[in-house]
């Protein structure tokens, strides 16, 4: 029995895959967002490591000990 509610879900996802490849292409995305954000599941462990590396780094720029770098002098290390 579990093998056919596999089958089940197998096809349910092909037919929504289906439909959505008819939208127009901007259309897409859509979706794609809303299943993407439903699996990014908040964590605390990690959002506390985050805002705590945040913090160090604004305290060092803060501190003269760290600079910025323009996006363009980023961007320009991975240009041909």
């Amino acid at each position: 029995m579990p093998f056919n509610c596999n089958l089940e879900f197998i096809n349910s996802s092909q037919k929504i895959l289906k439909e959505v490849l008819t939208l127009p292409i901007k259309e897409r995305a859509f979706p794609v967002d809303d299943l993407l954000a439903s699996l990014d599941q908040p964590d605390k462990q990690i959002d506390s490591l985050w805002r705590k590396e945040v913090e160090e780094r604004i305290a060092a720029y803060q501190a003269g000990e760290i600079r910025t770098v323009a996006l363009d002098e980023v961007l320009s290390k991975y240009r041909t």
